[in-house]
């Protein structure tokens, strides 16, 4: 068998080529796992939607694995520090991280150089939701729609500020994208995640922000801050008077962000893989649809089955790093 027959052999479903192809011992310790916790770091701080969605799914994986999924926030540089954390564990199936769109694309081209790990340094594990990004404002800023605000960046370019949860991530990207469609000037003010820049926010000291839906959703359901547009191509449920940027004049615009699971490069097939359809069956159950539907995000549907396993989630990834670094690139995301 050639080098590149048996490494696609270790990746067919359910991990048994892989296991056939493993040392009697490993072949032992995959069957064997998990028989201890499992870490998941969350790579920001408690609060935004990666840390609410990543515990959504550690409970669950809990109950399908058989052993606690213990949660540790470990937050800072656009969640690079959490993720880089996994890259270097070991590689035993007990280390993951719940990804983001920033940790796993976005911030390969923002931080270019400056990466701590690269793409092949984590294992695809799967997809577990997608998820609009707001628009929002703060009530002290006296903007009440998305024109308003565009009238007052073009009145006084570079004035008005736009807070996100770090640089690299989907809000930061995703506003970039609106500058670049409309020509507005406004500043970015990135914080260490969506609950230090949402308190801000509430309090007046930003004007504007994009934030993730599910983190941003009670502080708008409760008249806090003001969503001036969504940014997926059709309105959401739980917010339908809130309208899409193709409505404001952003012709076909549509992102949105998505979350995951990755492990340490190394780590056996036959983990990842027993690892993976315990996710895919998190994903594809109707109570996890509803669960995450209260918070305005979608399953994976990466599957015809509408669920995820490694191999799509890793082509997916591989996808997305492709149409991000264009993005950062026209948008001069770079933090170098």
């Amino acid at each position: 068998m050639s080098d590149w027959s048996r490494r696609r052999a270790m990746w067919l479903p359910g991990g048994l080529a892989a296991a056939a192809l493993l040392p009697a011992g490993a072949r032992a310790a995959a069957e064997a796992w998990p028989s201890r916790p499992i870490r998941m770091i969350i790579p920001f701080p408690p609060g935004g939607t990666t840390d609410l969605m990543g515990r959504l799914l550690a409970e669950r994986l809990s109950a399908k694995l058989g052993q606690p999924v213990v949660v540790e926030n470990r937050g800072g540089a656009g969640g690079n520090i959490g993720a880089d954390a996994v890259a270097k564990s070991a590689p035993d199936g007990y280390t993951v991280v719940m990804c983001s769109i920033g940790t796993a694309a976005i911030n390969y081209a923002a931080y270019g150089a400056n990466m701590p790990y690269k793409p092949q340094d984590l294992a695809a594990v799967g997809l577990a939701v997608r998820v609009p990004n707001l628009v929002l404002a703060s009530r002290a800023s006296g903007l009440d729609s998305f024109e308003a605000m565009l009238k007052a960046a073009r009145e006084a370019p570079g004035r008005l500020n736009y807070g996100t949860s770090g640089i690299g991530g989907s809000p930061h990207a995703c506003m970039e994208l609106v500058k670049a469609r409309t020509g507005i000037d406004i500043t970015h003010v990135p914080y260490r995640g969506s609950g230090p820049m949402l308190t801000e926010l509430v309090a007046g000291r930003i004007q504007t922000a994009m934030d993730n839906i599910p983190s941003a959703l009670n502080f708008v359901r409760e008249g806090q801050i003001r969503a001036l547009a969504v940014t997926s191509r059709e309105r959401v449920k739980l917010l339908p008077d809130v309208p899409t940027l193709a409505e404001c004049g952003l012709a076909d615009f549509d992102a949105t962000a998505w979350f995951g699971l990755q492990a340490a490069a190394a780590t056996p097939a036959p983990i990842v893989a027993k690892l993976g359809a315990a996710m895919d069956e998190v994903v594809r159950s109707a109570e996890w649809a509803e669960r995450v539907g209260a918070f305005a995000a979608q399953p994976p549907g990466l599957t015809p089955q509408g669920g995820t396993t490694p191999e799509a989630f890793a082509e997916f990834i591989a996808a997305e790093i492709t149409r991000w670094a264009e993005v950062a690139r026209a948008g001069n995301i770079s933090v170098q």
